[in-house]
């Protein structure tokens, strides 16, 4: 009974929260999809840290550490860099841009009917397809720890789930962005603690015997926290060991040219969505390097002890089981209500997620697509009302996509691999997605056709490798879909009219990017200063690369009893914090570095 009150005061928390901001989001769009643009850096960058925590992220690393050691999630950290590059080159050019969606960016940088086509299609295609998909799996994972804690049978668990979505929709419909990102910092503070308080725990159990334990009853390899590099991508004693060419296809390609949800290569989607809504530049910038730091130092390794001890205390598991470990551990060793604790982390992990995209799809469909094609302003009295409506069919629509991602999961058993064909067939667009911001030649058709090209490669691909035609794996297949999908980007773009002059400079003049790739639109408008000093940016992402890597190996290390090895690398992350800290305040971030 205990655990059931915690979790009824953790969702009644979370309603009252919507409901504290429901007034302030119905004033208008602005407040509703943007927070009206006043988030402070912290809880900006929380919110993206809460929405990256789904209920399917510690499941998903246990099955990683399962597999392949704590190596093993080089397969997400190798995002970072990526991450990092959006702090410093896309956080404040976001900010500046005064747009309320990412997929309004099209028609600020681009012009015609191609841009046209171009914002309606990817905000239906990204509010409604993708979104819906990436809300399933969710919605799945935490039926599978409902299932799992409960015994709860497969064909009513979704019930469950649906009632926790209905009350995660009406929050999020009632509040916006303001009430999201609040619930979010509540959501996430709850999370990291049940999982803190849960690896705590569960070390101390006699069959586990804390770290030294650990040590003793696993394998060496699985201690190892970079892959092994070798001439190809077999296991050496159960170790991550990668190819060369796999290897520097992580950490040299793919972070920088696959379009992947929430690691968009030059920020994108939710984490736009935040850098927009915050105070001003420094608050972007700021933001996104706390939620780049939260990310991969804070939340790995409670995540990553409770996944080695599950391999301890349930060596019996199948490979394809391995993840359940984590909600066993749950069930089996935590005291009445501090299961109900841990239960409603889960929640509010799985709530934080569901609610950013129920608030962020949304805004794709009501600002990108309704407000832009169906029901303009000029169709109302006032832009009072007009406003009034959009915020009234935000909510609307809001409750439709909640329904349609139920829909959606009870379907992902047939559609289960749309999720590796939406990653594998968005390869090659990433360098599309930043030039964009520094070249003025990339007009709606690079982008159009850096969206096709892979799509058809990957299709041929896939029919290819069923008919013995040819057979192309990863890294391979990467390599080669970049490459042509590169190359036939650039010959679209010189075979096509370029943007009109007029939105060029429209755009020049409003986020004023800098680079050679600008200078022709420059020497058209000397009124106006670029950006400059790209070179102390670069300074800026390498310290910030190292600050989180050697942060996050820092912490591992002392924390598996390597104590001088861990120093230094915290030192190393140390120098690394001073030298960011000095060069912002020296470039006007004094005021909130301090």
């Amino acid at each position: 009974m205990i655990d059931w009150l915690v979790i009824a005061g953790y969702f009644a928390m979370s309603l009252a929260i919507g409901l504290l901001y429901a007034r302030r989001a119905g004033m208008n769009t602005s407040e509703f999809f943007l927070a009206g643009r006043n988030l402070p850096w912290w809880l900006a960058g929380t919110s993206m840290v809460a929405t990256t925590f789904a209920a399917d992220t510690p499941l998903a690393v246990t099955e990683l550490v399962a597999k392949n050691g704590i190596a093993g999630n080089w397969l997400w950290w190798n995002f970072m860099f990526g991450g990092m590059l959006t702090v410093f080159f896309f956080a404040r050019l976001w900010r500046r841009a005064g747009i309320q969606t990412d997929v309004e960016f099209v028609e600020l940088r681009y012009s015609g009917k191609a841009a046209a086509f171009l914002r309606g299609f990817r905000a239906m295609y990204l509010g409604i397809f993708i979104n819906c998909v990436i809300m399933g799996w969710v919605n799945l994972a935490m039926a599978t720890i409902l299932e799992g804690m409960f015994g709860i049978p497969k064909n009513e668990v979704l019930v469950y789930v649906g009632c926790a979505l209905i009350i995660t929709a009406s929050y999020s419909a009632l509040s916006g962005l303001w009430g999201v990102a609040v619930t979010d910092a509540f959501q996430f503070a709850l999370a990291m603690a049940g999982t803190i308080i849960l690896a705590v725990i569960v070390l101390q159990l006699p069959q586990v015997g804390g770290i030294e334990g650990l040590q003793e009853k696993l394998p060496s390899w699985v201690f190892q926290f970079s892959p092994t590099i070798g001439e190809t991508s077999t296991s050496v004693g159960g170790a991550f060991a990668l190819s060369l060419a796999t290897f520097l296809a992580f950490v040299g390609v793919q972070w920088w040219s696959s379009w992947y949800p929430g690691a968009e290569p030059g920020g994108g989607g939710y984490v736009a969505q935040r850098m927009m809504s915050a105070k001003d530049e420094k608050n972007s910038l700021l933001a996104t390097l706390w939620f780049t730091i939260a990310h991969y130092c804070i939340r790995p390794w409670p995540w990553i002890l409770v996944g080695l001890a599950s391999l301890v205390l349930y060596p019996e598991l199948a490979p394809e089981a391995k993840r359940l470990g984590y909600v066993y551990a749950m069930r089996d060793f935590l005291p009445a209500g501090v299961k109900g604790m841990l239960i409603a982390s889960f929640f509010a992990a799985y709530m934080s997620t569901v609610a950013t995209q129920l608030n962020w799809g949304t805004s794709y469909v009501i600002n990108d697509f309704y407000k832009r094609f169906i029901s303009p302003s000029s169709d109302f009295v006032s832009e009072g009302s007009a406003e009034k409506n959009y915020v009234f069919m935000g909510r609307i629509v809001t409750l439709f996509i909640m329904i349609l991602s139920l829909v959606v999961t009870s379907l992902l058993d047939t559609i289960a691999g749309a999720w590796t064909f939406l990653i594998e067939a968005g390869a090659g667009i990433g360098l599309v997605l930043i030039l964009r911001w520094f070249w003025w030649r990339v007009n709606a058709w690079s982008e159009i056709s850096a969206m096709a090209i892979p799509l058809i490669l990957y299709g041929l691909i896939t029919v290819g490798n069923q008919a013995g035609i040819v057979r192309l794996e990863f890294p391979a297949t990467l390599y080669l879909i970049v490459s042509l999908t590169t190359l036939g980007w650039l010959v679209v773009t010189f075979l096509t009219k370029p943007t009109h002059i007029e939105t060029l400079e429209h755009f020049y003049a409003r986020v004023h990017p800098g680079g050679e790739g600008w200078r022709k639109i420059a020497e058209r408008m000397p009124g106006i200063q670029g950006d400059t000093g790209y070179g102390r940016l670069v300074l800026d992402w390498l310290a910030g690369v190292v600050l989180v890597f050697c942060a996050l190996f820092g912490t591992g290390k002392i924390l598996f009893g390597d104590v001088v090895s861990g120093m230094i690398f915290l030192g190393t992350a140390s120098a690394a914090a001073a030298f960011l800290i000095y060069d912002l305040s020296r470039r006007g971030f004094s005021s909130i570095v301090k």
